[in-house]
């Protein structure tokens, strides 16, 4: 299998879920169901079935979680430095509105835009890897082409 960039931050995060749901949602649906089982009949017991659907929901979300937390490569940005690359927290300027965002290009499995995650794969991480503070950079979207400048690159 291969191996999938990470931060410490979004490892941290996936184990946090994981342990949550091992610790406090697995015993709950537990005894859920052993509860609903006491109430006779399991063939037309509603609060059963569902309790048996959302076990079997959150099994499959702890292997999932399993399975991505041994997959992952920690990158600590802290120890990077240079060019736009994976973890770096980057400020840009769009050339036509002025308006500044920051982002940090993170790993699939962590990003989220509207916290300022910006997934490796996306558009603009892809058009900003390899470039420095100051560089113009065109971005094409889905929405279509917009321009950039890289005005901070740092690595915290």
């Amino acid at each position: 299998m291969e191996k999938f960039p990470m931060t410490p931050r979004g490892l941290d995060a996936l184990q946090k879920e994981l342990k949550l749901l091992k610790s406090e949602e697995r015993p709950a649906i537990i005894r859920a169901i052993a509860e609903a089982r006491e109430h006779g009949d399991l063939s037309e017991n509603a609060e059963y079935h569902s309790a048996r659907e959302k076990q079997s929901f959150v099994e499959g979300r702890i292997k999932e979680l399993e399975g991505l937390i041994s997959l992952a490569e920690v990158i600590d940005p802290a120890k990077l430095s240079g060019p736009i690359k994976f973890g770096a927290t980057v400020t840009l300027v769009d050339e036509e509105t002025e308006e500044e965002r920051t982002y940090q290009i993170v790993g699939e499995q962590e990003a989220d835009i509207e916290n300022g995650l910006l997934n490796i794969k996306s558009p603009l991480a892809r058009a900003l890897i390899g470039k420095e503070q100051g560089d113009s950079v065109e971005v094409r979207t889905p929405g279509g082409t917009r321009d950039y400048e890289v005005t901070l690159v740092e690595y915290k």
